[in-house]
């Protein structure tokens, strides 16, 4: 083989980058670099909203937060498939092997596209009666079925840019992992106002500046993983047999843990339908501020998942618990930061969308309750890395799903009932705390027995 010409640039094999070093500084980049790119993915979102908002119209407003309540459900489902991709990449990669790295990384990406294919096409054939078991109805209903008519053809592009986004920064390339969704949201700046207001197309308008937004990321998710870090191999047939079965068994339930939040949302949704168009457009730009500010919330187990996989893979059990308290106390330090934030922005946020009544009400006991209760979201987003990457994916579902689907719903109807729409938010914050607390403490004992009886005692 001949040997490299001086002219041609000679690429050095990706290094596991958080054997050493400051975990909090590992922590304070990787969930900095995973939320601005979960920002700027959900900002596309968000924008498609406010756009949406000013029609000035709550039924419109209140018809993409319906279907935002059903396509987070495909959306979380390829977070849980990021995750196992990060997961097994980052164990390779920390152990020295760049070859099997590669391989996952392809495998997850395919895998995880041709399965959100399927579920997209189901969820797309149900729309209608989904909805109307969501809640909605009349022109509301109609509104929101368009919507995801067009929305759900961009899902499979979604799992494959932001997987190949998560791969990425699992290699320490925070910079480029972020440029992937940020320039999809940059393109969103200029897509929405022409297909939502110029071209008047409304709602429907908003699902195709998702799906073109999707196609932009997948474009370059794809220039960086293969022409800048070459980090994927042509498929075999005997990667499926060596690492499909690996992937399953984090993949499966790390979806089922995702897809207990947007289950969450959807009963969340259907408490606050009783209180009319008003508050359930408040709770729908809520639920988009909840995801696009508390971003750097919700991108620590993606984020974290590297740091704590190639040290579990590279025997640093000493640097896994000490990145686990670091994640937590950057948990608390951004929460406080959102609250200062988040109440002194209410009513001019309430206003910009235009909020009124119930809607306005919803708004401000968000910003100023609910808001500082979801540190213990974060620090059940902390134990769920842990969980998924050391071993224990299983603890991370049950955790998730006795918040969403044993907890929230009861609460929010119990305290909605006497305390109206804005009731209905302190049974969410309610049950963030009950349930965070107990998963944290948890994912604590977890992590410190992985170093011995005498350390866990």
């Amino acid at each position: 083989m001949q040997p490299p010409r001086p002219s041609d640039p000679v690429r050095p094999a990706p290094q596991a980058r958080f054997l050493t070093g400051s975990t909090l500084r590992h922590v304070v980049v990787m969930s900095i670099a995973g939320s601005l790119g979960l920002s700027f993915l959900f900002l596309i979102d968000f924008l498609a909203l406010f756009w949406v908002g000013q029609y000035d119209d709550a039924r419109m407003v209140a018809a993409v937060g319906f279907a935002f309540s059903i396509q987070f459900f495909p959306a979380s489902m390829n977070i849980g498939m990021m995750i196992a991709t990060v997961a097994l990449f980052a164990r390779a990669l920390g152990g020295g092997n760049i070859d099997r790295a590669r391989r996952i990384a392809t495998l997850g990406i395919l895998s995880g596209t041709a399965v959100q294919i399927v579920f997209s096409a189901l969820l797309w054939w149900f729309r209608i009666p989904l909805l109307e078991i969501s809640g909605a109805s009349g022109a509301t209903l109609e509104m929101a079925a368009d919507f995801l008519a067009v929305s759900l053809c961009g899902m499979p592009l979604m799992v494959a840019g932001m997987t190949m986004a998560a791969v990425v920064r699992a290699t320490g390339d925070a910079v480029r992992s972020t440029l992937v969704t940020a320039l999809a949201a940059a393109v969103a700046l200029l897509v929405d106002p022409l297909t939502i207001l110029y071209l008047e197309l409304g709602v429907t308008g908003a699902g195709l500046s998702v799906v073109v937004t999707r196609g932009v990321m997948t474009l370059l998710g794809c220039y960086y993983l293969l022409v800048t870090h070459r980090m994927a191999a042509a498929p075999r047939r005997d990667d499926v047999a060596n690492h499909l079965k690996p992937w399953m068994l984090i993949a499966i339930p790390s979806v089922l843990t995702q897809c207990s939040t947007p289950f969450g949302n959807w009963v969340l949704m259907r408490a606050m339908a009783t209180f009319g168009d008003d508050a359930t457009a408040g709770l729908s730009v809520v639920l988009r501020l909840i995801v696009l500010v508390f971003a750097g919330i919700f991108a620590l187990s993606g984020a974290i998942g590297g740091i704590l996989g190639q040290n579990y893979g590279g025997g640093r059990l000493d640097r896994v618990a000490r990145a686990y308290r670091d994640a937590v106390l950057y948990c608390i330090l951004y929460t406080l930061v959102a609250w200062v934030v988040l109440a002194i922005g209410s009513d001019a946020l309430a206003r910009g969308f235009g909020l009124r009544g119930k809607g306005a009400e919803v708004m401000y006991a968000f910003t100023h309750y609910v808001t500082p209760a979801l540190v213990f979201t974060g620090a059940l987003f902390v134990a769920n890395a842990a969980f998924n990457n050391l071993g224990r994916p299983i603890y991370a579902t049950l955790a998730n799903w006795l918040r969403d689907g044993i907890v929230t719903y009861p609460l929010a109807v119990a305290l909605g009932a006497v305390w109206g729409a804005s009731g209905v938010m302190l049974g969410y914050a309610a049950a963030a705390v009950l349930t965070g607390g107990i998963g944290a403490w948890i994912g604590w004992r977890y992590v410190l027995g992985l170093q011995g009886p005498d350390r866990a005692a």
